[in-house]
């Protein structure tokens, strides 16, 4: 029994004849019974990965195994093995939620008493059960979202894929479902989580690959993405624009990290923020500048990804990988 529920080597996707690869040679091993987090922003590969490995999609080249099934030449076998919730809720709006997770069971061919039960464990076990007679289409967003990531496990996958689970949520209900993926984890689910959203891959995941453009560009557990940076983020918050400018340029080569600039607020990543602050509080006030404020504080994956890519993960358009897939949905 292999300690990796997912394993890829080398997988090359492309799209429109070539033109944009969607993936570019990525591998991945995904441990057993714990969440594995695939970031980056929109076009960076993430939902092509789960497309792949749920068998939707085929790689141009490189493998892939589920459960040390290979997704290409085995995929009956991978899809008796994996849940998928993806970025929409794909639930009927016009069955009630028990219809819903009932309609999922036969269509595994589960016998009709044991689906029965599993919804009802399910619906209880997602706070849904109040509204299990009622239409979907009068749940609102966070319910539908816990609905469709109940349909996915109706027939109790040892492994679940999530392509931005909580994409549209509100903060509240993007904790709730935080909430129910740990308690999957703690009973032996395996999960592949891909997500924008920094602070839920640094709550969930133990560890992360990190895509851009199709290319893996980081990887490691959270707190060794963010050790690559430094130990402290010295924020710097000037007046003016200008200002701020000319205090980059005296202030940008006390980090190994380059600095960065947004609007009046120049971060510079170091490893003794106290000293470093001191020192370019020295050099602002030699050159007569006014600081509007100053902190200190530990690293985070954000600070990662604005490195590693130059960009934050909600700095991003529409690319032609996105397009494709958007008309292939409808």
């Amino acid at each position: 029994m292999t300690d990796f529920a997912v394993q890829c080597e080398n997988l090359v996707r492309t799209f429109r004849e070539g033109q944009v690869r969607a993936l570019d040679g990525v591998s991945l091993n995904v441990p057993s019974g714990q969440v594995f987090g695939l970031l980056g922003p929109n076009g960076s590969g993430k939902t092509t990965m789960v497309r792949i490995l749920s068998t939707i999609l085929k790689p141009e080249s490189g493998t892939a195994t589920v459960m040390g099934h290979d997704v290409v030449r085995h995929p009956e076998r991978v899809r008796r093995l994996i849940g998928l919730a993806g970025q929409y809720a794909t639930v009927d709006e016009s069955l009630t939620g028990f219809e819903n997770l009932r309609m999922i069971g036969k269509l595994n061919h589960m016998e009709s008493a044991v689906v029965v039960r599993r919804s009802r464990e399910l619906l209880e076990q997602f706070g849904l059960s109040d509204a299990a007679n009622r239409p979907t289409k009068t749940y609102s967003g966070g319910m539908r979202r816990r609905l469709d990531l109940a349909a996915a496990l109706v027939a109790q996958p040892p492994l679940l894929f999530l392509d931005e689970p909580t994409t549209g949520l509100d903060p509240q209900s993007r904790q709730d479902l935080w909430g129910v993926i740990e308690n999957l984890v703690e009973g032996g689910t395996t999960v592949l989580l891909t997500t924008q959203y920094l602070e839920e891959a640094d709550r969930l995941a133990k560890q992360l690959v990190v895509l851009d453009h199709g290319k893996t560009i980081a990887e490691g557990t959270p707190a060794e993405l963010k050790a690559q940076l430094g130990t402290t983020v010295l924020a710097l918050t000037f007046n003016t624009q200008e200002d701020a400018a000319r205090g980059l340029e005296l202030v940008k080569e006390l980090s190994n990290v380059p600095p960065i600039a947004d609007g009046t607020i120049i971060e510079l990543t170091v490893n003794s923020g106290p000293a470093v602050a001191a020192d370019a509080l020295r050099r602002i006030d030699a050159d007569h500048l006014t600081l509007a404020g100053l902190a200190l504080r530990e690293p985070s994956l954000d600070d990662v990804f604005l490195t590693l890519t130059g960009h934050k993960t909600d700095d991003v358009v529409e690319t032609a990988t996105d397009e494709h897939q958007r008309k292939a949905r409808s």
